[in-house]
């Protein structure tokens, strides 16, 4: 099962931040604390060990017991849970929304990264304890992200409960109407021991609990409760209430939109090309009510829920605050701020959008005073099947070649296979070379001539380029059934034209390969080797 490696620029398909980053690039570095390297970690673990405290930590101990009281937990897992009361225990981190059946593939990537990562922690700094953590996000109500998964090429999707119970957060959704999409699910999947096997965990899962966040985090321990991962549920009281004087802070002081929108500001002036993932409002905070999860916003010296009628002056919200934190729900701009509070964490795992928006925040944890993470990029993969490989060297496609987008990957198939070289850039390049003497002849006699050579190059130029694309054009069609097939095969690796792990469900190889897809993504993600890999399997 041979595994091989590209870089993540030369895919194509992560931003020009995220790359730089990647290759440390200096200008990036006020922006976050400490690259990750196994070496980084030594004085990320004493700046965290520092600033967090006992309390805390028996907090968090306590509301994990609670929260897998009702799961069997396997001997790994509890071990690190107990582990959190000590001050010499840190957490690796990685979140994702609750998608039905673990949504696309990269859920398991970055789980996989998280427990690896903990386990080379581990060899490393042994006289330390490192727990893997899956961040459930519980809290988000976008539910048209989440209610659905792809497998064979079909859309499995979860209409939902009522529209009045979709509005709030999407942990609390009832279970109702998932008995559908088990059904035509188990009808795609047919037989076989592994087939019984996705069938079980999702009758488990989503019939057997009666809301999301439970049938979540039932089936990620199903996945990974062996290898000791830890599942947490922020939208916990007394979780909340170690976040009071944070949430406090961003209701009144509004330290956050001044930090990040300074930041912004300073990486726009790195890169002008560099997206910006998330841009900070007044108060980055939510409200929760049944059916509800809306911003808290400031009107006229007072606080209100937007589209409601749930107003507070100034001290009935801050008492409203510290009597009920759990209806406080952090944005995407405090979120990141509530997890390092209540976690004694070193690393957040995450794709490419997500470690752009926390490299808005370092600015923001210095005002607050709270360390900031080492950030890493999560393991990306593309899984190929014996028979996949096997058509790839029959028509002597690279792992590079792949990667193309469509018409370029054709296009460099179709010159590589003819037998013609369709391709004019020496004529190109001949062409500019005797125009260059017609501009030195025009210059010497009448240069009001040389805008009538610059027409006729520009002309015989479009026109060469214009024959070379037609004639290309008319090779494809010659070799149709070759250009059919490779494209056929990148379709198959690259569902929508997008990278494998973004669309397909897991359940398109565990359906095939069972446990041995989970152990060899174990085997072969390293999350400190920053490529991309492909997996032969």
């Amino acid at each position: 099962m041979p595994t091989n490696y590209i870089s993540f620029k030369e895919t194509g398909y992560f931003s020009n931040l995220i790359c730089d980053y990647l290759s440390e690039k200096e200008t990036l570095k006020p922006f976050y604390n400490r690259f990750p390297t196994l070496e980084n970690f030594e004085e990320q673990i004493e700046e965290k060990q520092k600033s967090f405290s006992k309390a805390h930590r028996e907090v968090l101990s306590s509301v994990l017991q609670s929260q897998y009281k009702n799961l069997e937990i396997s001997e790994a897992t509890q071990e690190h849970i107990t582990a959190l009361k000590n001050d010499t225990t840190f957490t690796i981190v990685t979140g994702h929304q609750l998608n039905l059946f673990t949504g696309p593939l990269y859920f398991l990537y970055k789980i996989v990264s998280t427990i690896n990562l903990a386990k080379q922690l581990q060899e490393k700094y042994p006289k330390n304890h490192f727990v893997p953590i899956y961040w459930m996000a519980t809290e988000d109500h976008d539910f048209e992200e989440i209610n659905y998964f792809n497998f064979r090429g079909k859309k499995f999707q979860w209409q939902g409960p009522e529209t009045k119970e979709v509005g709030g957060a999407v942990g609390e959704l009832p279970t109702k109407g998932l008995e559908h999409v088990l059904e035509l699910f188990s009808q795609e999947l047919g037989i076989g021991k592994d087939a019984e096997t996705l069938k079980s965990w999702f009758k488990e899962a989503y019939l057997e609990h009666t809301n999301l966040t439970d049938a979540t985090r039932y089936l990620a321990n199903k996945l990974f409760g062996t290898h000791g991962l830890v599942i947490i549920d922020g939208a916990d009281k007394k979780l909340k209430q170690l976040f009071v004087p944070y949430m406090e802070n961003e209701l009144f002081q509004q330290d956050s939109q001044k930090a990040v929108t300074n930041t912004i500001e300073k990486l726009n002036a790195v890169d002008a090309t560099y997206k910006i993932q998330v841009n900070p409002r007044e108060i980055n905070l939510f409200y929760l009510a049944e059916g509800v999860r809306e911003r808290i916003i400031e009107v006229d010296g007072g606080y209100q829920v937007n589209e409601t009628d749930i107003k507070w002056t100034k001290e009935a919200l801050k008492k409203h605050l510290y009597e009920c934190p759990e209806l406080f729900s952090p944005n995407v701009m405090t979120r990141p701020l509530y997890q390092e509070v209540i976690l004694p964490n070193l690393c957040y795992i995450g794709g490419g959008g997500e470690l752009a928006y926390w490299l808005e925040l370092k600015s923001f944890f210095n005002t607050v005073n709270v360390p900031f993470p080492i950030l890493l990029l999560r393991n990306s993969a593309l899984i190929i099947k014996e028979k996949q490989a096997k058509k790839l060297e029959r028509l002597a496609i690279s792992f590079e070649q792949l990667f193309l987008k469509k018409h370029s990957f054709i296009n460099r198939k179709v010159r590589e296979i003819s037998n013609i070289d369709i391709n004019f850039d020496d004529q190109k390049e001949h062409l500019i070379a005797q125009f260059e003497e017609m501009y030195r002849l025009a210059a010497l006699t009448d240069k009001s001539f040389l805008g009538a050579v610059k027409a006729q190059e520009v002309k015989q130029l479009k026109g060469l380029a214009h024959l070379e694309k037609r004639l290309l054009k008319a090779q494809k069609k010659k070799l149709s059934d070759h250009v059919s097939r490779i494209t056929e095969i990148q379709n198959e690796l690259f569902p929508n034209e997008s990278l494998q792990e973004r669309i397909d469900n897991f359940a398109n190889i565990y359906d095939e390969y069972g446990n041995e897809f989970i152990d060899l993504l174990l085997s072969e993600l390293d999350p400190l080797r920053q490529d991309f890999v492909v997996i032969t399997i």
